[in-house]
């Protein structure tokens, strides 16, 4: 069975920091395209970090400079480290990695960024 759970999520006060860690399980992450994405209250979901199985990074607009998606295949766990943190920042963040017909989602971890 394929699990992915995130963890690392909490309430950060604006310009804090904090990552998040999504543990695999059931599967490799090797050849497979791994994302972060984010949903915050009364909006869509929304990707937030992309990475590909060769290395390659995409990241939405507003994160960019901020975030770093990464992934240690050897611990089957993907990372987002999230800098200087923002109000607009809260969401519940959610992994996924897909390959060929193989997509899997985590269940998410929520981040608060308030003062």
């Amino acid at each position: 069975q394929v699990r992915l759970v995130e963890s690392g999520g909490g309430l950060v006060q604006p310009g804090g920091s904090l990552r998040l860690s999504c543990a695999a399980s059931g599967i490799s992450l090797n050849n497979f395209h791994m994302s972060w994405y984010r949903q915050a209250p009364g909006k869509q979901l929304e990707m937030v970090a992309s990475m590909t199985f060769t290395g390659n990074t995409n990241y939405t607009d507003s994160v960019k400079g901020r975030f770093t998606i990464s992934a240690d295949n050897a611990k089957r766990t993907i990372y987002l480290q999230m800098n200087v943190l923002r109000p607009e920042d809260t969401a519940i963040y959610v992994c996924n990695v897909f390959r060929s017909t193989m997509n899997y989602w985590g269940r998410g971890t929520l981040v608060t960024v308030s003062s």
